[in-house]
Order: C-alpha cells, then structure tokens, then sequence
C-alpha cells in the first residue's frame, strides 16, 4: 500500500515565490505591450499624415501644368481645381476627388498617390463608378476620364493603371509625363 506523502511547506514557498516574480512579469510585460502599441498607433498616424502632406505636394506641383500636358494629347481643359468632395448621402454616393479638370464636354479625374498600389487603382476605378452615378442623377452626360499621378509607379502597378483605361503621371526631370492608357482610354 502506498504510503501518503506530505507536502513540504518550503516545496510550497519556493513554488508560490516562482509564480509571483512570473505574474509580476507579465504584469510587466503587458505594460511594456499597451506602450509599444501606443507608439505604433501614434506612429502611424504621423506616417499617415506624412503620405497625405506628400500627396498635396504632388498635387500642387502636378497641378498649375497640367492643362498645358493634357493639351499636348488633344484635350483642351479650362478649369482645374484640387480637392472636390462629392457628398451624396440620399442616394450612398460620398467621395474625394484629388484633382478635376474639365470643360463643357469631358472631366479628368485625377487620383494622387506618392507611390500608387493596385488597390489604389481597384478604389480609383470605383471612385469613378460613384462620379459617373452622381453625374447621371444630376443630367450631367459630360465623358468622365481618369488618371493616377504618382511619385514613383512599379512596373507592374503602371502597367495595371494603363489596363484599366487610366492616364498615368509620373515626373520626368523637372517636369512630369503623362502616359496614356493601353488602347482607348475608359471613359465612364
């Protein structure tokens, strides 16, 4: 038969001082985690306005010569204008729009981005769906055309924009480029 053992109270001590110092720690290391993701929270909203500030430098660098780059690819726009917002809340259209140029028969929606990704493009392409709808609900049957300006494309990006019937802007030295979409441009 076996016999019982008894608990040695110093056995108990040791092991009540362990889980002690490991709850402190992590008492610790949870207070260290809620400073980490404070900062992280805190720097990424400061990243976050960063890249908005560098979208306005694009758009005002991109801007005053825009018209006369438009012109050069057979467009005569006479009015230009950053930051138009469009909000429709009684038929769910609500939207930004970075820069518009237009005249009485076709208006360039301008997306700007410092370095665009496809799911700026993808949100671009919708963002024109919105225009066209609020358009068509105020019997404006003006061509809507599209662009995306970006500090620096990838290859793969750019080549997504021109797919999907966008006009790209890029700089080029001290001025910029605009490359027209693959085969006809998308008009909405």
């Amino acid at each position: 038969m076996p016999v019982a053992q008894t608990a040695n109270p110093s056995n108990f001590d040791q092991v009540w001082a362990i889980l002690e110092r490991v709850a402190e720690r992590q008492e610790e290391t949870a207070k260290r985690q809620e400073e980490t993701d404070r900062i992280v929270k805190k720097n990424a909203q400061l990243i976050g306005k960063l890249g908005g500030r560098f979208g306005e430098m694009i758009e005002y660098m991109v801007m005053p010569n825009l018209i006369s780059k438009f012109q050069e690819l057979g467009y005569v726009f006479n009015k230009a204008y950053p930051q138009a917002t469009i909000k429709d809340y009684k038929n769910n259209i609500i939207t930004e729009v970075d820069i518009t140029l237009e005249n009485g028969d076709k208006v360039m929606i301008v997306e700007v981005k410092s370095k665009p990704i496809t799911e700026d493009i993808i949100e671009h392409v919708k963002r024109m769906e919105r225009i066209r709808a609020h358009a068509d609900l105020h019997n404006d049957k003006r061509t809507f055309l599209g662009a995306i300006a970006g500090m620096v494309f990838d290859d793969n990006v750019k080549l997504f924009t021109m797919k999907n019937g966008f006009y790209v802007i890029e700089p080029s030295g001290e001025t910029f480029n605009i490359t027209p979409p693959q085969g006809k441009p998308k008009e909405w």
